[in-house]
C-alpha cells in the first residue's frame, strides 16, 4: 500500500496550508475523544462476537468497525473544515483516536479476552462427576483470580438477570482488577519491545505497514480531498456497498435471494465422500469475500502465492500421512510444530537481519545513553523501554508464580508467546496479511508439552496454562502488539508527539482491558451462556486428558520444529540468492495452521487479477487499478459495519459480511 505514495501529494501541500494552530499534536481532546468512543467500540465487540458470535470486527488484520468509525468522523470533518475550520481535526487527532480504538478493540477481540474472561469462570461451572475437574485441578486455581462461587455462577449461565447485586460485583471486581493489571503489564511489555525493535524495522529496514496506509491517506491533512474525489475508488465503493446492502435487505425479506459469499455456507467442497486418503483433506471451503480480495491485491504477489500455494501443500501433506502413516509418528503431518519452527525462525531472522542495531541498542542500553534524544519519534529512550519490559515481566512472572506456576515454566511460557507475538508484528509491519489465524493449538503450553512432557510440567502449571489462553492459545488474530507498533508508525507519518501517543495508548489498553472484563459479565448475566464460553471448554478437557494421560516428550514433534524452522531457512537463503524464487517463508508459517481457510481462494484470486495486470498493462496500469480495491474495502467496511451496528441495537442476526 505504499503506492499510495501518489496521492500523499495532495496531504502534503494540504498541511503546508495549515496553520500554526494546525501543527500536529496529540491533543487532550483527541485523548478525551478517543476515550469516549473507546467504551462504544469494546460494548460492541463484546456483544457481536463473544455474545452472539458474529458479525466479527476484529478477525481480520484491519479492523473495519475502526474504519467504520473513521468514515463517520471524516464525513463529520469535511464540515467543520467548512463551516468551523478553528474545530476541524488533524491528521495527528485522528491517529491518536484510530490507534486508542485499535488497540482497544484488539483487546476486546474474537482471540484475546473474549476467550480470557470466560475462563475465570469455566472450570467451576463446567465441573462435573464425570469429568473430574474438581479433583483434578479445583485446588489449583487461584480462588483470588477467578470467579468460583456457585451462588454467582449459576445466574451468570442462567441470564435473564443483572451483575448489579453486591454478592456479585463483590466477586467480580477482585479478578477483574487482578486481570485488568495483568494485561496492563503485558501492554508494558509489548511497548518496551516495539520501542527497541520500531527504529530497526521502520528508518533501517524501512517495512511498508502495509496495514495502516490505507487510515492514514484517508486522514491526510484532516481529511485527504485527493484520496477521495476518485471516481474509481468510488467504483469500487458502489459495487461493495451495493452487495452489503442488498444482502442486508435479504433479512428483513426473507424471500429476496442472498448473494453469498461466506465460507461458512454453500461455498466448500466435501471430501469426507471421497474415501482415504483423500477425505484427510477435510472441508474444503472457497471464500469470496470482497473486501478480503481487495486486501489481498495489496499483498505482495508472492506472498499471496505462498498463502494459497501453502494452504493446498498442507492439504498434501494431510493426504500422505493417511496414505503412509508411520506407526512412531501418530500425529503426522505435525502442522502445529512445523507452525511453531516456522514461526521462531521468522523471529531469528528478523533478529539476526538486525544484529548489528541490537548489539549496539544493548550496548546503548547498559551505558544508559537517552536514545529518545538522538531521535524523536521514541516515545521513551531505548533505557526506558528495557526498564519497562523488564517491569512488566517482573509483574507477570510475580503473578504466575502466585497463582501457582513454577518460575522456569513461566519464564520459557512467557517467552514463546513473546516470540510468536513479535513475529506476527514483523509480519504485519513488512507484508500486512489479510489475517493471521493459527487455531491449531500453537501455543505455549502445548510447546512445553512437546518439549518436558507433562509429568515434568506438574499439575499445578497445567491447572494455570488456560487462564493465559487469550495470551498464548487459540489464534492471535487481535494480539495488541502489532497495533502499538503500527500506531507509532501512524505517529511518525502524521507529526504526532510520540510520547503523548504512547500515554494515549497506555490509557486505552488498562480501559480496554477493564471494559472487556466489564462487559463480558454484564451482557452475560442479562443473555446467559453464550457462544465464546463454548470455544474454552475443549482447552480445559485438554488440560484434564494431560493430568489424566500424562504425555511424554514429543520427539517426532520436536523434528518437525526444525522442519518447519529448516524450511523457513531454506525459502530464505533462496530469496536472498534467487529473485525469481516465488515462495515467501511467511506464507509457510501461515498456511501449516488453521485460519487460512476463511481467505485462501480470496487471495487467489487477488494474486491472478493482480500478475495479470502487472503483465498486460505494468505498473502504471497497477496504480490505476489500486483505488478500485480501496474502494472495494471501504464499502464493504462502511455498510457491512452499518449492519453489524444496527444488529446491536435490534439484538438480532443481521448480514454478517466478514469471516470469524
Amino acid at each position: 500500500m505504499s503506492t499510495l505514495a501518489s496521492e500523499s501529494v495532495a496531504g502534503t501541500h494540504e498541511k503546508a496550508r495549515e496553520g500554526p494552530r494546525d501543527r500536529p499534536r496529540v491533543t487532550l481532546r483527541a485523548i478525551v475523544l478517543g476515550f469516549l468512543l473507546v467504551p462504544l467500540h469494546v460494548y460492541w465487540i463484546v456483544t457481536v462476537e463473544g455474545i452472539y458470535h458474529w458479525s466479527h470486527c476484529t478477525a481480520v488484520s484491519l479492523y473495519w468497525n475502526v474504519i467504520f468509525n473513521l468514515m463517520i468522523l471524516l464525513a463529520i470533518n469535511a464540515a467543520l473544515k467548512r463551516f468551523a475550520p478553528r474545530f476541524a481535526l488533524t491528521q495527528a487527532e485522528f491517529v491518536t483516536v484510530y490507534v486508542m480504538i485499535a488497540v482497544a478493540s484488539a483487546l476486546a477481540g474474537h482471540d484475546t479476552l473474549q476467550l480470557g474472561v470466560p475462563n475465570l469462570t469455566i472450570p467451576y461451572y463446567y465441573a462435573t462427576d464425570a469429568n473430574h475437574w474438581e479433583e483434578l485441578f479445583h485446588r489449583y486455581l487461584p480462588t483470588w483470580a477467578t470467579v468460583s462461587q456457585w451462588s454467582v455462577l449459576r445466574p451468570l449461565y442462567d441470564g435473564h438477570t443483572t451483575l448489579y447485586t453486591p454478592d456479585r460485583l463483590a466477586a467480580w471486581l477482585g479478578p477483574t482488577l487482578w486481570w485488568t493489571a495483568v494485561i496492563s503489564a503485558v501492554g508494558l511489555v509489548m511497548i518496551g519491545t516495539n520501542v527497541l525493535i520500531r527504529r530497526q524495522w521502520t528508518q533501517r529496514e524501512k517495512l511498508g505497514y502495509p496495514i495502516v496506509q490505507l487510515p492514514l491517506e484517508m486522514t491526510r491533512g484532516g481529511l485527504n480531498y485527493r484520496f477521495f474525489s476518485s471516481r474509481t475508488l468510488w467504483v469500487g465503493f458502489a459495487l461493495a456497498a451495493l452487495l452489503d446492502l442488498y444482502n442486508g435487505l435479504t433479512f428483513f425479506w426473507p424471500a429476496l435471494p442472498i448473494i453469498d459469499v461466506r465460507h461458512d455456507r454453500n461455498h466448500f467442497i466435501d471430501t469426507w465422500s471421497w474415501g482415504r486418503p483423500l477425505n484427510a483433506m477435510g472441508r474444503i471451503w472457497i471464500p469470496l469475500y470482497p473486501f478480503i480480495i481487495g486486501l489481498s491485491f495489496l499483498l505482495p504477489a508472492d506472498l499471496s502465492f505462498s498463502i494459497w500455494f501453502f494452504y493446498l501443500f498442507r492439504k498434501f501433506q494431510q493426504v500422505l500421512a493417511a496414505a503412509w502413516p508411520i506407526p512412531l509418528a501418530p500425529e503426522l503431518p505435525y502442522l502445529n510444530e512445523q507452525s511453531m519452527g516456522a514461526w521462531t525462525a521468522l523471529f531469528v531472522y528478523a533478529l539476526l537481519v538486525g544484529r548489528g542495531y541490537f548489539a549496539a541498542l544493548g550496548r546503548s542500553i547498559l551505558r544508559g545513553e537517552l536514545s529518545r534524544e538522538m531521535d524523536p519519534a521514541e516515545p521513551m529512550s531505548h533505557r526506558a523501554a528495557f526498564v519497562a519490559i523488564v517491569a512488566g515481566g517482573a509483574f507477570l512472572l510475580w503473578f504466575a508464580i502466585r497463582a501457582g506456576m513454577s518460575a522456569p515454566v513461566a519464564v520459557v511460557f512467557f517467552a514463546f508467546a513473546m516470540v510468536l507475538h513479535t513475529a506476527i508484528t514483523r509480519m504485519r509491519a513488512e507484508l500486512g496479511p489479510p489475517a493471521h489465524e493459527m487455531a491449531g493449538g500453537m501455543n505455549s503450553a502445548v510447546l512445553l508439552r512437546d518439549l518436558v512432557g507433562t509429568k515434568a510440567l506438574g499439575p499445578a502449571n497445567i491447572s494455570i496454562f488456560p487462564l493465559f489462553w487469550w495470551l498464548t492459545g487459540r489464534g492471535y488474530r487481535t494480539t495488541p502488539m502489532p497495533v502499538q507498533l503500527e500506531g507509532l508508525k501512524m505517529g511518525e507519518e502524521s507529526g504526532a508527539e510520540p510520547q503523548r501517543l504512547a500515554v494515549a495508548m497506555a490509557i486505552a489498553f488498562a480501559l480496554g482491558a477493564f471494559l472487556t472484563c466489564w462487559f463480558f459479565a454484564h451482557l452475560t448475566y442479562m443473555r446467559g451462556n453464550n457462544p465464546m464460553i463454548g470455544h474454552n471448554i475443549g482447552q480445559w478437557d485438554m488440560m484434564a486428558s494431560w493430568l489424566q494421560y500424562p504425555q511424554p516428550v514429543n520427539v517426532p514433534g520436536i523434528i518437525f520444529m526444525f522442519v518447519g524452522a529448516g524450511l523457513v531457512a531454506a525459502m530464505t537463503w533462496m530469496r536472498t540468492r534467487f529473485l525469481w524464487f516465488p515462495l515467501h517463508p511467511a506464507g509457510y508459517a501461515l498456511g501449516m495452521n488453521f485460519g487460512v481457510e476463511y481467505f485462501w481462494t480470496c487471495t487467489l484470486l487477488a494474486w491472478a487479477i493482480k500478475i495479470t495486470i502487472m503483465r498486460y498493462g505494468g505498473h502504471k496500469a497497477h496504480q490505476k487499478a489500486l483505488p478500485f480495491f480501496y474502494g472495494i474495502i471501504l464499502g464493504e467496511f462502511t455498510v457491512g459495519a452499518f449492519w453489524s451496528a444496527l444488529s446491536v441495537v435490534l439484538q438480532r442476526y443481521m448480514y454478517d459480511f466478514s469471516p470469524g
